[in-house]
């Protein structure tokens, strides 16, 4: 489908889930990403200072315009529109050098995220940027059972529900930094960062020349939280040894303090996320993936556990 902006050609970009992002004019290469905010309308204003704040830091786009929700209208975020191939379209064909290339650059992106520090955990409001002060819940536990209260949740089996409670306690354990074989480690959850919280393929472009990373796209669930909280999303569905190690490696090469065990912790994170997921009244492709992996590792009793047989699963592939 094609619409058009004040009569220049509209063109839905993929690569999404919520088709709210469009690409603005007429092929020339000048062309413009257009967002609206139609779910969340204040978002606008948040992701306009955000990309302002780290631009020059992180490969983001350069803000054209931006325009406020107001009497019913939807928020809108005009920007730049930066060059190279989403992530996800060039994994499938990636060799293993392309793979531990940009694993490399990847670790060092989610470093330098690592490192913009926060004062607390929080969402951001307005164009300030300020942080609210409500908490989806006050810990994991809390999150999963609101949603077995509230969600599809409530129809898991209660052996699979009571995995889903092990593991949740695990993963507070690790953060609070009690290891579960009662060896103490340093606490995982030290520090509140920058987190992107949609790190994930689809939302990442790369150079398939040379691996660089030339943009990390989509910043609307960016809030101040863990410095796990990335890791985790990009290795929930990309399990290429050799990538994950060379994104792990550099990470920890390069991040300011870490835990002990920055994987397993930031799988620990990403439960939040995955519950999320899988409690949503209709499942979409990444959420239909989300319950098979959180199902795995219920069973399983393992944070890292994988039920598939090829080492990367892509929600927005045909049939994934």
């Amino acid at each position: 489908m094609t619409a058009d902006w004040f009569g220049t050609p509209m063109v839905p970009l993929a690569g999404g889930y919520g088709g709210e992002t469009f690409l603005v004019g007429g092929g020339d290469g000048d062309e413009l990403v257009l967002r609206i905010y139609s779910r969340h309308p204040e978002r606008a204003m948040v992701d306009a200072s955000l990309l302002r704040l780290v631009r020059g830091i992180l490969p983001v786009a350069e803000v054209v315009d931006v325009r406020p929700a107001h009497d019913g209208h939807p928020g809108v975020l005009v920007t730049e529109r930066l060059p190279g191939k989403r992530l996800g379209l060039m994994m499938p064909s990636a060799t293993a050098e392309q793979r531990v290339e940009v694993g490399r650059n990847l670790g060092r992106l989610l470093a330098t995220l690592s490192g913009i520090p926060m004062p607390r955990f929080g969402m951001f409001e307005g164009a300030d940027l300020g942080l609210s002060a409500d908490a989806p819940a006050v810990d994991l536990h809390s999150w999963a059972r609101h949603y077995r209260d509230t969600s599809r949740l409530g129809g898991w089996p209660d052996p699979d529900w009571r995995g889903l409670l092990a593991l949740v306690a695990e993963a507070e354990e690790r953060l609070a930094g009690d290891h579960p074989a009662g060896r103490e480690v340093e606490p995982g959850f030290v520090r509140f960062v920058l987190a992107h919280s949609d790190f994930n393929p689809k939302n990442l472009l790369v150079d398939p020349e040379n691996c660089a990373i030339t943009g990390l796209l989509d910043w609307e669930f960016a809030h101040a939280g863990s410095p796990y909280t990335d890791l985790g999303n990009l290795t929930r569905f990309e399990r290429h040894p050799d990538f994950v190690d060379a994104v792990v490696s550099t990470f920890v090469t390069h991040a300011p303090k870490l835990g002990a065990d920055p994987l397993g912790l930031g799988r620990a994170v990403d439960l939040w996320a995955l519950i999320e997921l899988v409690g949503r009244d209709r499942l979409n492709a990444v959420g239909e993936l989300a319950q098979d992996l959180l199902l795995a590792q219920a069973r399983a009793g393992d944070l890292s556990a994988w039920p598939w047989d090829e080492p990367r699963r892509d929600p927005t592939a045909t049939g994934a």
